[in-house]
């Protein structure tokens, strides 16, 4: 499994990272809120990594599609994409409002607990590029 992924181009590699490292700092800021403020705060910075781990997949899968797309259909003048695409393209931001406001209205979770989850893609995406930046070159 080592080599298959050593095939594989590096930035395919450091999206997996990030993806991975947001629902991790959801989980590691969310563990010490519950324990040393309230759960409900926690269960809303674990909801709000979530979404952002959902918005970040959406958008590979969108930026995928469109390259793809294009890459096919490079030689025609009229260049068909799937109508999904374009829905989780644009709409995802609209989806994780939606989501944040279903949550607090019906489990009142705070919405700036939520709000500070959704910055676990920063901070992750942050993390991955010092990492990246500071490790040795192979």
């Amino acid at each position: 499994m080592a080599s298959q992924q050593s095939r594989r181009p590096r930035f395919l590699n450091f999206e997996n990272v990030i993806a991975r490292l947001t629902l991790i700092l959801g989980v590691l800021v969310a563990a010490p809120v519950g324990f040393l403020y309230r759960w409900i705060w926690a269960a809303g910075i674990f909801i709000g990594s979530v979404l952002a781990w959902v918005s970040f997949r959406w958008l590979r899968q969108g930026v995928e599609a469109l390259g793809l797309a294009a890459t096919a259909q490079a030689t025609q003048q009229n260049v068909h994409v799937p109508v999904a695409t374009y829905f989780k393209a644009l709409f995802r931001y609209g989806l994780i409002v939606l989501s944040i406001y279903v949550i607090f209205k019906f489990l009142n979770v705070p919405i700036l607990s939520m709000i500070a989850g959704l910055f676990a893609l920063g901070a992750a995406a942050t993390l991955a590029s010092l990492y990246e930046i500071l490790r040795p070159v192979d």
